[in-house]
C-alpha cells in the first residue's frame, strides 16, 4: 500500500481506536484497575491519539517523494502499535492476575520508534532549511 494512504488510513484507526479505548477504560475498566494501571492504560490512549493526529496531518502535507517520509511514518505506525497496544496487554493483563512479561521491553521499544519519529521530522525540517 502506498505510505500516503497508510498514515491516512492509520491515523484515522488509531483515532478510532482511542476513544474506544478511552471510554471502555474511563468506564468498563475504572472499577477493574488499580489507580495506577488506569493511569498507565491512560498514557497507552493519549499517546495513541497524539500520534493519529500526528500520522493525519503528515498523510496530508507529506510530499512522500522521500524515503525518509516513509521512514518517519513507519516509525509512528509502529511506535504506536507497540508502545501503546502493549500498555493496554500489560493493564489488561495485570487486571486478570496474569502479567505477560514478554510484553514488558516491548513498550519502550515502541516508545524508542516514536523518538526516532520525531528525530526524523525534525531532521526532515532542519535539512529543507540548508
Amino acid at each position: 500500500m502506498e505510505t500516503i494512504f497508510m498514515a491516512q488510513f492509520m491515523g484515522a484507526l488509531y483515532g478510532l481506536l482511542s476513544v474506544i479505548f478511552g471510554a471502555f477504560g474511563a468506564h468498563a475498566l475504572k472499577k477493574k484497575l488499580t489507580p495506577e494501571l488506569l493511569q498507565s492504560f491512560e498514557t497507552g490512549v493519549k499517546y495513541q491519539m497524539y500520534h493519529a493526529i500526528v500520522l493525519l496531518v503528515l498523510g496530508f502535507n507529506l510530499s512522500f517523494d522521500k524515503p525518509l517520509d516513509s521512514a518517519i511514518v513507519n516509525c509512528f505506525i509502529f511506535g504506536t502499535l507497540l508502545f501503546s497496544f502493549s500498555i493496554y496487554a500489560l493493564c489488561l493483563g495485570a487486571a486478570k492476575g496474569n502479567k505477560p512479561r514478554f510484553l514488558g521491553p516491548v513498550t519502550p521499544m515502541g516508545g524508542l520508534l516514536l523518538v526516532v519519529g520525531w528525530g526524523l521530522l525534525l531532521y526532515s525540517f532542519i535539512a529543507n532549511l540548508i
